[in-house]
């Protein structure tokens, strides 16, 4: 199977580190505005087909797929191109400026038959696959109550510059993928209440955002996001579970720690991702839940299947996006329905 990738920017390192690591993904072509980062990568993985425009790369062809890691601006004009040569496609989140963006982006895939998936990792990440399988099990009977939680004071504006310049910030970037994971976790949510503050004077946007979910399934969860948070001990890149349920608890803790309470005691053990060769502490949680999305793209492309977290099923996760932004100007709960129409 042959990919091409187009970005190659900061985390596109990590994707490509993934590909390499697949033994049946070969990717041929890479492609970039800028001629030296596309020497980086290109060099550092051997790939000898370097573009810098997308549309001389998709003209040449030969690849199977493509995986566009590139800023949320440019996504609707490469995946309609990818659409036009019939190329299934991978697009990095945020998955469009907006929701009507997004939402032309899937008919457009499904006209032309080509499966869309974005790379939203977060949810492939081994703790919170571990906290699913505790819940599958039944272990702790019901949910009725959840928070998904994210704070650091971590500088992520030093590797990515362009966070800092946005109007929107961390639930764009970061929140979206804790509002992903409680929907893996507790399904689809239909109400949103949201509220934001920028504690950080040098950004644009909003740093710090709390959200309520009204989950169909009956669970009310509580999303946190925050960049603003100075601890003892920082927790950056991890994302914090407890849940109750009919029959228990779970919580999930620093340094991966999970702890299971029900009918049968209470349960602790540690839950931590590997740390893959090419992958560097305290990164190697989202590095190897890049590898593990990237290796169930794969999967289903070659099955015929569509991937769990396709670009149908993230407009769920972006019309949550989309929510929170409104129910914070407005000071209002905010129904989904309203925004998926």
């Amino acid at each position: 199977m042959k990919g091409a990738l187009i970005g190659c920017g900061f985390f596109a390192v990590n994707q490509m580190h993934g590909w390499r690591d697949l033994p049946e993904v070969e990717m041929v072509a890479i492609c970039d505005r800028d001629p030296e980062r596309l020497s980086i990568v290109g060099d550092e993985f051997a790939v000898d087909r370097r573009y810098q425009s997308a549309e001389a790369m998709f003209f040449d062809g030969g690849f199977d797929f493509v995986d566009i890691a590139t800023t949320v601006g440019s996504h609707r004009a490469l995946v309609e191109l990818a659409v036009r040569h019939k190329v299934p496609a991978i697009c990095q989140k945020p998955f469009a400026p907006t929701l009507e963006d997004a939402k032309a982006m899937v008919a457009a895939a499904e006209v032309a038959g080509i499966p869309l998936m974005i790379h939203e990792n977060f949810r492939w990440q081994t703790p919170i696959l571990a906290v699913k399988a505790v819940l599958d099990s039944g272990a702790i009977g019901e949910p009725f109550w959840g928070r998904v939680s994210f704070r650091s004071g971590f500088d992520v504006f030093s590797g990515q510059p362009y966070l800092a310049r946005g109007k929107r910030f961390i639930i764009e970037d970061l929140g979206i993928h804790s509002l992903d994971i409680a929907r893996f976790l507790f399904g689809d949510a239909s109400r949103m209440t949201a509220r934001t503050r920028r504690i950080n004077p040098d950004i644009a946007g909003e740093d710090v955002a709390t959200m309520l979910l009204d989950h169909d399934s009956g669970v009310t969860s509580i999303v946190d996001v925050s960049y603003a948070t100075k601890l003892p001990e920082e927790p950056f890149p991890e994302t914090f579970v407890e849940i109750d349920a009919s029959r228990g608890t779970l919580r999930l803790g620093k340094d991966y720690r999970l702890t299971v309470h029900g009918p049968d005691g209470t349960r602790e053990n540690r839950v931590a991702p590997t740390l893959l060769p090419w992958a560097s502490r305290p990164w190697h949680n989202i590095q190897e839940s890049v590898a593990l999305i990237q290796k169930h793209w794969v999967e289903r492309l070659a099955a015929g299947r569509e991937p769990d977290t396709s670009g149908r099923d993230n407009l769920k996760t972006f019309a949550l996006v989309e929510a929170a932004y409104l129910s914070a100007e407005r000071g209002e709960t905010v129904d989904l329905g309203d925004l998926l129409g």
